[in-house]
């Protein structure tokens, strides 16, 4: 393989890349390091100034400062507040990571490691796997193609990641609303109904279960019920969502019986669903014709003219003997 200044060139930003690579690394060690060191002072302080059991029998209980420190202090969530990281992990592709129900600053740490990395190594493994024998041109086209790839791959996985699970979200709402009248109707308040949805039918309720639990996990610390489904009403960009828990929110407020409005909301719910579906059908009808003259019609040509056909080639042939 010859050396040519372009080859140079790739191969001296592929270098250049990996050493960047291999400072990343060291920084993580690093930060690795001293945050361990840090838990490590601070557990012997605690230990220190801990107060012994005969000397102060009524002291207060544990609280969650002397629980053991979870993983995720270890990892440098401050990396994604830089601006780097919010170069790298943007705004949507923090409201995407949202949308897909994933654990969010462990999840927005993985993401930015790996499109840094994709980005990095697939131009990297295509360039030495692939550009012997070709051009110079389609090499360099190829390899930026493989780094737009890279970097993007990442979040085009969580587009359709989330795009299934709002449509998850949107077939669980009628289902929602059915169980909220039910428990409305047997007596209880709406906190109760929707602590019950959250618990007892988390297994029917995959997406809206998880939401609704944050939703009451919220609630629960002090926020308002406004506040605490604010979540619930934008996070799937569903009007119908957004309907619903503008209407929990009022009846919260204001007080009130919910059964009659939710049966309203359901059925224009279920209206809004059947009109979409008859304009799926129809999308699907005009589809299918198209598919039926490139497919049945032959075959119906020649089930139907078959015969005909073989039999005015038989007479040609006996007026040819």
């Amino acid at each position: 393989m010859t050396l040519t200044p372009d080859r140079l060139a790739v191969i001296s930003l592929a270098l250049l890349a990996l050493g960047l690579l291999a400072g990343a690394g060291a920084l993580i060690a690093g930060e690795l390091r001293r945050t361990r060191s840090g838990q490590v002072i601070g557990r012997a302080i605690r230990q220190a100034g801990a107060v012994p059991a005969d000397l102060a029998p009524a002291a207060a209980p544990a609280t969650d400062a002397d629980a053991p420190v979870p993983s995720d202090v270890e990892l440098p969530f401050h990396w994604l507040d830089s601006r780097l990281g919010r170069a790298l992990v943007a705004d949507e592709d923090r409201n995407l990571i949202d949308q897909c129900g994933l654990p969010s600053k462990r999840t927005q740490l993985v993401f930015l490691v790996t499109r840094v990395l994709l980005a990095v190594l697939l131009p990297f493994v295509v360039y030495v796997v692939w550009s012997d024998g070709h051009a110079q041109r389609t090499v360099v086209t190829v390899l930026a193609a493989s780094f737009a790839i890279g970097f993007m791959g990442p979040k085009w996985l969580l587009g359709r990641l989330a795009a299934r699970r709002r449509e998850r979200a949107a077939q669980e709402l009628p289902l929602f609303i059915d169980l909220l009248r039910l428990l409305q109707g047997v007596g209880l308040s709406l906190d109760q109904s929707l602590q019950i949805m959250a618990t007892d039918f988390s297994h029917v309720l995959h997406v809206l279960g998880y939401e609704l639990t944050l939703a009451n996990n919220q609630y629960s610390r002090g926020r308002t019920r406004e506040h605490s489904l604010h979540r619930l009403a934008t996070l799937h960009r569903s009007e119908d969502m957004r309907g619903l828990v503008s209407l929990l929110v009022q009846v919260d407020r204001h007080g009130g019986a919910v059964q009659e409005p939710l049966r309203v909301f359901s059925d224009r719910l279920r209206e809004s669903r059947r009109s979409e579906l008859k304009g799926r059908i129809g999308k699907i009808t005009v589809k299918m014709t198209g598919v039926m003259v490139t497919t049945l019609l032959p075959a119906l040509v020649i089930v139907t003219a078959g015969p005909g056909f073989i039999a005015i080639f038989r007479s040609l042939g006996a007026i040819g003997k």
